[in-house]
């Protein structure tokens, strides 16, 4: 993994772990104030599965 992707791995790691920790867990997952936190995570997600896309397709064009 080049260094590029990696420094957008630890944010979005961090991103989806600060959003975690805001979550009241003693309400409802979808309540109005949890919501925002859960879109965030839902986006960080999107953002982790999209980065490994891009590595694995900047490594099929490099022959070893």
């Amino acid at each position: 993994m080049q260094k590029f992707y990696k420094v957008f791995l630890v944010v979005f790691v961090i991103i989806i772990g600060i959003n975690v920790y805001a979550i009241d867990f003693n309400t409802d997952l979808l309540s109005e104030d949890n919501l925002k936190f859960v879109f965030s995570i839902a986006a960080g997600v999107i953002g982790l599965i999209l980065l490994f896309v891009m590595n694995t397709w900047s490594k099929i064009g490099v022959r070893k």
